[in-house]
């Protein structure tokens, strides 16, 4: 079955640009132009990747992406904001959001595809760690994509979950941004180093109320390291 791809997107030539390329590219395409249509189409079916406008006529697109985020059913789908606003603390807020990934207009159709093939790829948590893992009361369950604390369930974005697991996995290793980039994003995604700061944030705020933030541990000029208690 081909994988179904959200488009929101208002701009109608940018809309069908896509729809057209992505049905070429064997994928099942449903468009929408604004925040409700998109709840809508979610609500009935829920598609393997979200293509998403920051810019739209009802909300602003993070918006959407933080209401996504908060929910259940749809915390663990790939988000990939596609948005002409292509400044530093744009991204960030982007990746701030809950986004996974953030490409500027104009773009490139290749480029597009190659980003979506990565999402598409690593989504539903990490194809190399299987076993639940636990340091500290802390415990990641890949199979389930479940992560709790003393306990208590966590709720986290699908890249801080790969994050996550790949540090613990890795524990009392410094892991070099690059590294980090390479196996937790894809060697073929096109995203920056500071991403990589932007989502150990996340991750940290997410794991303050229980302290485990401590286990992340900034190495000056080597990157990070989670440490095994």
């Amino acid at each position: 079955m081909p994988a179904r791809i959200l488009i929101v997107e208002d701009e109608p030539a940018i809309r069908e640009l896509l729809s057209v390329n992505l049905k070429h590219s064997g994928y099942d395409v449903t468009q929408v132009s604004d925040c409700k249509a998109a709840l809508c189409s979610l609500g009935n079916v829920l598609p393997d990747l979200i293509i998403l406008d920051w810019m739209l006529p009802d909300a602003p697109g993070l918006d959407l992406a933080k209401q996504l985020r908060q929910q259940i059913n749809t915390r663990a789908l790939p988000i990939l904001m596609l948005t002409a606003r292509s400044q530093e603390s744009d991204k960030l807020s982007g990746f701030d959001a809950g986004a996974d990934d953030y490409l500027t207009k104009p773009f490139s159709t290749r480029e597009l595809l190659a980003r979506i093939k990565a999402l598409l790829r690593r989504s539903g948590g990490s194809e190399e760690i299987s076993d639940p893992i636990e340091i500290a009361g802390l415990r990641v369950e890949p199979d389930n994509f479940r992560v709790t604390a003393q306990g208590g369930a966590l709720e986290l974005s699908p890249t801080e979950f790969r994050l996550l697991a790949y540090f613990m996995k890795n524990a009392d290793r410094v892991l070099s941004r690059t590294r980090l980039l390479d196996q937790v994003w894809g060697s073929d995604v096109y995203v920056e180093e500071r991403t990589v700061d932007v989502h150990i944030r996340r991750l940290r705020l997410a794991l303050q109320a229980s302290g485990h933030d401590r286990l992340i541990e900034t190495v000056r000029g080597g990157g990070y390291r989670f440490l095994a208690a």
